[in-house]
């Protein structure tokens, strides 16, 4: 089984990742992204996609328009796990 971070453990990992947010309704991180137009945003979307398929790893999204909001949680951890912690990482890497 996947291990859950605990608060202490996400609140550090949170420092290092740029607008992400613990989520207050759930164990889960999130972000807000916001770009030129919607192709450019949905471009975004299938690059991520791609690499969520890589990493075996498929976060939950919302896209309107430029904007796309991401939000992870490792549900077989029922939270946060370093698995979101390193997707968000590397979803920075997108940009």
């Amino acid at each position: 089984m996947i291990e859950r971070l605990n608060d202490p453990q996400i609140e550090k990992a949170l420092e290092n990742l740029d607008g992400w947010s613990k989520k207050d309704d759930q164990h889960a991180i999130e972000k807000s992204f916001k770009f030129k137009d919607f192709n450019a945003a949905w471009s975004f979307v299938s690059r991520i996609a791609l690499l969520a398929e890589e990493m075996d790893h498929h976060p939950e999204w919302f896209n309107v328009y430029n904007r796309v909001d991401i939000t992870l949680t490792t549900h077989d951890a029922n939270g946060i796990s370093e698995r979101d912690i390193k997707m968000a990482q590397t979803i920075e890497t997108y940009l």
